[in-house]
């Protein structure tokens, strides 16, 4: 990438705190912060997510449709899960600290948080990741065209998605009410136990 960047400039920035620049946060232990170009102009085409996770949450699945991301684990443990849409398989990816997964561009991919004070470095080949949070597309796509085109009943879709009211980012939600037991992830390839066996 070429740099149009004007070095003498006294705007020039080298350095940020990323704790001043927080893009999301569900509570105080998960939670994201950004850095793009936006907050460092001397950045060029890269950019970062510093992620914060306790166990069982999860950075919602979701594309990066202008990048491709490089996930690095500080601390903590997870599983980033992704779909090859070139073999149509899921891919579970255990990490732990200093190993690092990647998911290349376009590709619908989440991770979550096998341990209590997870700590991610998401790192993407473009100046702003861009995001397309699943929780958009169900939120945002009539109830109807999806009946339609998956031969659901309506009704049970618009019940379905009714409590998805904006982008979840982290999962499940704060406010998540549910009538079965919490489910709590375990490392092993990101399966979930439920309380009644392994899923």
């Amino acid at each position: 990438m070429i740099s149009y960047m004007d070095f003498t400039s006294p705007s020039v920035q080298f350095s940020y705190d990323l704790n001043n620049n927080t893009f999301f946060k569900k509570d105080a232990r998960n939670f994201i912060n950004m850095l793009s170009v936006n907050q460092l102009n001397t950045l060029g085409n890269v950019s970062l997510l510093d992620i914060y996770l306790s166990r069982s949450n999860v950075v919602e699945p979701h594309i990066h449709q202008n990048a491709s991301e490089l996930v690095y684990l500080i601390s903590g443990s997870a599983v980033v899960s992704l779909i090859n849409p070139f073999t149509k398989k899921l891919v579970n990816i255990p990490i732990t600290p200093g190993q690092v997964a990647n998911v290349p561009q376009g590709w619908w991919h989440y991770e979550i948080a096998t341990a209590d004070d997870t700590h991610i470095l998401a790192i993407f080949d473009a100046p702003i990741p861009e995001f397309i949070g699943g929780s958009d597309l169900l939120r945002l796509t009539p109830a109807e065209i999806l009946a339609h085109t998956y031969c659901l009943n309506e009704e049970q879709v618009k019940a379905t998605l009714a409590p998805i009211k904006e982008t979840v980012f982290i999962g499940p939600p704060r406010d998540c009410m549910r009538s079965v037991p919490k489910r709590q992830v375990i490392g092993n390839g990101g399966r979930i136990d439920d309380g009644r066996g392994m899923k």
